[in-house]
């Protein structure tokens, strides 16, 4: 799930002359071979304690959370608004990049741990934190729902039938079997030509997807070039050799729709890289007279998020930064006492390996504050007397 040739393999030391050891392949093959031969033990838990912990969000981080806290003896409960567990790993990344049984087994892991889950529990509108803490009882709670709301370009005709956003175009398929309807429930009409308009991972997935759909013209609009895309380059290589179309130096302007207002064309601009912008990269600079129209029925937005409101909203003394992420501090403390919070939900749009190095970090900053809420034992002298 993680960029591999940038987070571990970029720094070994063996690629300063040969290739990186393949340190992604190999944890790869270590899973499958643990799997296939059943060799996974559920660890022993040595000591029960008696406090509960809510982790809100069933995602990388509430996942790994949720598990450490129970290796620690603690009775943790897991609460997801959705029907299934796993967050964005189970509804935004395809079947193909994450088998859905891996997710499951993973689950029930967690369940063997001792966790208790409950799905359809939407926190701040089934219960809220101060509830989960005056009448629920819980002694600390970790946040990590993730960053699921989209952003949109706010270009003309975005209102138009047939545009997505990448999130609900994902969620459709990879959550609600969307592509199985009317087996199941969701409809999602996609056209013969689809433009999938960004350049990160979420992009390619949502492209990838439309091709597997039966797109006969999946096209990546993206406004920078080949070289500045924020994907990883092995998804970028398994898309090009899909057949997808990448339309680079190209920016949107408007959508067109029909007469009953579905799309039929995406009017685009081309562009060229001026100097560097506060990310670094270089931004681009339109080209005056260089409009065209690209045919197409289904346009999908993949141009990031950020996380959902609900709970921010309806926990009084909770602090958010730019773009409504929860403030934490190094250990994952909150502006709350007793609330922790982690994963996109602090970081907005990050990798996997990253929020479940919050999750991990999370429960030992939990363990460590509910250690420290404990009564001390209170020592005698010789003479009885207390110190």
């Amino acid at each position: 799930m993680c960029p591999q040739e940038e987070q571990c393999e970029a720094v070994c030391t063996l690629g300063k002359k040969h290739a990186p050891v393949a340190i992604g392949k190999l944890e790869r093959f270590v899973a499958d071979f643990e799997s296939a031969h059943q060799l996974f033990e559920l660890p022993q838990i040595t000591e029960q304690r008696n406090q509960k912990v809510a982790v809100v969000g069933s995602g990388p981080a509430g996942l790994t959370c949720a598990a450490e806290l129970a290796k620690l003896g603690y009775e943790v409960s897991l609460f997801e608004a959705l029907h299934a567990v796993g967050g964005v790993l189970r509804y935004g990344i395809p079947e193909f990049r994450l088998p859905r049984t891996i997710l499951d087994m993973e689950a029930k892991r967690i369940e063997g741990l001792g966790v208790t889950i409950y799905t359809n529990f939407l926190v701040g509108r089934t219960a809220t934190i101060d509830e989960f803490f005056d009448e629920w009882g819980f002694k600390a709670v970790f946040l990590a729902t993730g960053a699921g709301t989209p952003h949109f370009m706010g270009i003309p005709g975005e209102s138009s039938s047939g545009v997505y956003s990448a999130n609900e175009f994902l969620t459709r398929v990879n959550l609600m079997k969307a592509a199985q309807f009317p087996e199941f429930d969701t409809p999602l009409r996609t056209g013969k030509n689809v433009a999938v308009i960004g350049g990160g991972n979420t992009a390619i997935d949502a492209v990838r997807t439309s091709k597997r759909l039966g797109a006969e013209h999946a096209y990546l609009v993206y406004r920078r070039s080949r070289e500045e895309m924020p994907a990883r380059l092995e998804e970028v290589h398994h898309a090009e050799e899909e057949g997808i179309e990448f339309l680079m130096l190209t920016a949107p302007v408007r959508i067109l729709s029909t007469s009953d207002h579905w799309v039929q064309a995406l009017e685009c601009q081309r562009m060229e890289l001026g100097e560097p912008d506060e990310s670094g990269r270089r931004k681009p600079v339109p080209l005056p007279g260089s409009e065209y129209l690209l045919s197409v029925d289904t346009v999908i937005e993949a141009i990031g998020q950020q996380p959902n409101p609900i709970i921010q909203s309806t926990t009084p003394g909770l602090k958010t930064g730019r773009k409504g992420v929860v403030v934490t501090d190094e250990h994952q403390q909150t502006s709350r006492q007793g609330i922790f919070a982690g994963g996109d939900l602090s970081r907005g749009g990050a990798t996997v390996i990253l929020a479940m190095r919050d999750g991990k970090q999370a429960a030992m900053a939990i363990h460590t504050y509910l250690l420290s809420k404990q009564p001390q034992p209170q020592h005698t002298h010789s003479a009885g007397q207390l110190v």
